[in-house]
């Protein structure tokens, strides 16, 4: 009798069942097919793109840029017509010179009240003086009066010239008032003054700031994309001129949370670029995501209503860019690449600082 194992569907229906179960051992990373090499196609290269844009409104003059060109920071990129904006600049400071007079002459004014006060103060020694010595006269004249040796007529003018020196005193004192209280007018002018002076200076300033506004230059070291800006065209605050793409660029690679266990920062990550024709690069992990991607998700998941389905989710990863790879330098924001990591590896550069992923 023939032997059933021994049969080609049985041996045939053997090595089907073996190779199913191997096929989702090596699918779910399941021994004897586990291993602690995690790779990713969910990466993406990055950059800070910026949108440069005016801080003021008017028709552009001239772009002198076109797309896709190298700058550095500090170059011009557009100029905004500027006629009016210097105008502006030098009418805030046809004022502020106004303003500057006028504090100028507050000075004249306050030598001049402090002037007068000197001579109000001389014209009350002068009025003491004459009191003094109508004072002593009629002191002389009284008793001799009184005894008939003086008439009557001198009497009096001893008298009536004792009473215009009393007379004439307070009447330089008043005066002398009158010079502190125009003095103390003129010192309260000058705090407004003063004000009016730095509003002005303010002014200027912020008219030259419009003016220097007028000319758009590069933030940083980069290339520009796309130029969006014509000559002629009108443009206001905000308006997108064009993009700035720095020069450093960095991967950021969306592990499944299930393959970040073992991950530090400072681990060697291989990097396989589709752009490059899948040339191999190589970089090291930076940081970790402080929450996973649904986390940023304008639109948050609810897994508190309607049936559950556990979802595996990703953890951003940022991996860095070795330096001495010429290669690198053709790498723009935005394009995939496939991230490789083995996290039995240990680190083989400082941290800097930031906590690893477990």
């Amino acid at each position: 009798m023939a032997n059933p194992l021994k049969s080609p569907s049985t041996i045939a229906a053997v090595l089907a069942g073996a190779t199913g179960i191997g096929l989702i051992l090596w699918a779910w990373d399941l021994p004897p097919f586990d291993t602690a090499v995690e790779t990713t196609d969910n990466a993406y290269v990055r950059g800070k793109v910026t949108f440069v844009a005016p801080q003021a409104a008017g028709h552009i003059a001239e772009v002198r840029v076109r797309d896709f060109q190298q700058v550095h920071a500090g170059d011009v990129l557009v100029q905004i017509d500027d006629r009016i904006y210097r105008q502006n600049l030098a009418q805030a400071q046809a004022q502020l010179e106004q303003q500057q007079a006028g504090l100028a002459n507050w000075e004249q004014s306050k030598a001049s009240a402090e002037a007068a006060i000197a001579a109000a103060e001389a014209n009350v020694e002068s009025a003491q003086a004459t009191l003094r010595a109508a004072q002593a006269n009629w002191d002389r004249t009284a008793p001799l009066r009184e005894r008939g040796v003086v008439n009557q007529v001198d009497a009096d003018d001893a008298r009536a010239a004792l009473d215009s020196g009393r007379a004439a005193l307070h009447q330089q004192q008043a005066n002398l008032e009158i010079a502190r209280q125009d003095l103390q007018t003129v010192q309260a002018n000058r705090a407004s003054l003063v004000a009016a002076v730095d509003g002005a200076r303010a002014s200027v300033e912020l008219a030259r700031i419009d003016l220097d506004n007028t000319t758009v230059t590069a933030p940083e070291d980069g290339r520009v994309g796309q130029v969006s800006a014509t000559v002629g065209q009108y443009v206001s605050a905000g308006t997108q001129l064009m993009g700035l793409v720095p020069d450093r660029v960095w991967v950021v690679a969306n592990f499944k949370e299930t393959q970040v266990a073992g991950m530090k920062a400072g681990q060697l990550a291989q990097i396989r670029v589709d752009a490059l024709g899948r040339d191999r690069l190589t970089g090291h992990v930076e940081s970790f995501s402080p929450a996973t991607g649904s986390e940023f998700s304008v639109i948050k998941t609810d897994n508190a209503t309607g049936n559950f389905t556990k979802v595996a989710q990703r953890v951003p990863v940022r991996i860095g860019f070795d330096a001495g790879q010429p290669q690198a330098e053709r790498l723009v924001p935005g394009l995939s690449v496939e991230v490789t990591i083995d996290t039995d590896a240990a680190p083989d550069r400082p941290a800097e600082g930031v906590a690893a992923a477990n």
